[in-house]
């Protein structure tokens, strides 16, 4: 069995699982994420929900993950995007069989969580380049594009993709153009959206790792537009693709 280590409130890091594991039947996500209860985005999988009351609780998370690794004796464990956990839960515990599938992080803003060093993995497969030495071998992985599918409009458009606050959707829609679909919860509940951006004309998405992905083969039909996080730099990456 895998254990698919998806923290985080988004929906990035449960998409990023089902392009990492592919057809992988034996995985378990192991999640917080609100979007975890949508069967579309686990593809079905059984999902562990870590208790709110660990959010906020290094001490007590790094017990509780202790304990559940104890009892499920997974093997094989991979961990998204952050490789201390995301409080630094995982920091001074080791993890055995782990991968660590990585992307770029705000370091100035995530190394204060971490109270120690952070584990060895197997295999760090770095997504992007990453502003911090890889705490493992680098092992490379390609992520796969979704096949086009069929269009959800028959004339020219804007597809506009989000799945954060309305509040910032209103950002992106400053940048649409001409007739606009937007993809996102409480407007088209369309997903995974990916095989729908062959068919636009123009593509307006924020910069976060997932989107910057799934719109490559577009580059010159795309609009990325970052917005401020935590721990994750989209201005630095929307920087990037436009160098």
């Amino acid at each position: 069995m895998i254990l698919y280590y998806a923290l985080g409130g988004g929906l990035g890091h449960l998409t990023r699982a089902r392009k990492v594991l592919g057809d992988r039947e034996d995985a378990v996500l192991l999640t917080a994420s609100k979007h975890a209860r949508d069967p579309r985005v686990t593809a079905g999988r059984p999902v562990i929900p870590v208790p709110r009351r660990l959010g906020e609780d290094r001490d007590a998370f790094r017990a509780w993950l202790r304990a559940l690794l104890d009892d499920l004796q997974p093997d094989e464990l991979l961990v998204d995007a952050f490789p201390g956990g995301i409080l630094g839960e995982l920091c001074g515990l080791e993890l055995p069989r782990a991968r660590l599938v990585a992307r770029a992080l705000r370091w100035d803003a995530y190394a204060p969580r971490l109270d120690g060093p952070l584990p060895r993995y197997q295999a760090v497969h770095a997504l992007e380049p990453l502003p911090y030495a890889p705490p493992g071998p680098i092992t490379p992985l390609t992520l796969p594009h979704a096949a086009p599918g069929a269009a959800l409009h028959d004339g020219p458009h804007t597809l506009v993709v989000h799945a954060g606050p309305e509040h910032e959707l209103d950002q992106l829609l400053a940048h649409a153009r001409g007739k606009t679909l937007v993809i996102h919860p409480k407007h088209l509940d369309v997903y995974p959206a990916e095989p729908h951006l062959v068919h636009a004309e123009h593509i307006v998405t924020a910069a976060g790792f997932n989107a910057i992905h799934e719109t490559a083969p577009h580059r010159d039909r795309h609009t990325a537009v970052p917005l401020p996080r935590a721990l994750d730099d989209q201005y630095a990456r929307a920087a990037m693709i436009r160098a």
